[in-house]
């Protein structure tokens, strides 16, 4: 079985979560397929991330989280079979600067580029993705623009746990 690769990603606030989540059964009440990802926004990735990508990360994160955002739109992933609907996210310049850094330190990353974005709908038949689309706006709506992301952390996919560098609390969950 193919696991995750290992992140530095946000997670959001409890209210925010649940409001992703009441979306992802509603989208699977309506026929789509059943989205499992613990909601988050990642920053950068890479099958085993380095040290130096892991220790900036811990560095700069903490000043940073909560940190708000805002969707401005809708985007798909992909051009192959599967594909995945994301909200488009804009934040603060702080952060974009900071994601952008660790992102370049990631020698399996893209750079210094950074699209921040929350995924909705995971590797999806492409055949579904408008329909999937028109409700995930239709239900968007309900929920308001803004998220806050409350913790930051390391998500290490070989043991399945999340190392938090704003808070004290640790978390397994599905990344």
């Amino acid at each position: 079985m193919s696991r995750s690769p290992e992140n530095i990603l946000l997670y959001l606030s409890a209210a925010h979560e649940e409001n992703v989540r009441g979306i992802f059964t509603e989208l699977e009440r309506r026929g789509f397929p059943r989205q499992n990802q613990t909601p988050h926004i990642s920053i950068t990735f890479a099958p085993k991330l380095p040290s130096q990508v892991t220790d900036r990360a811990a560095e700069l994160m903490p000043a940073l989280v909560p940190a708000n955002f805002s969707r401005v739109g809708t985007v798909i992933f992909g051009t192959k079979r599967k594909q995945s609907v994301a909200w488009l996210l804009e934040t603060s310049d702080e952060l974009e600067i900071a994601a952008r850094e660790i992102s370049a330190l990631n020698p399996e990353g893209r750079g210094p580029r950074w699209t921040p974005h929350l995924t909705m709908g995971l590797r999806l038949p492409k055949e579904i993705v408008p329909e999937y689309v028109r409700a995930l706006d239709e239900l968007s709506a309900r929920v308001g623009r803004e998220l806050t992301a409350s913790q930051a952390g390391h998500w290490k996919s070989v043991s399945q746990e999340f190392h938090p560098y704003s808070t004290s609390l640790s978390t397994t969950a599905n990344g």
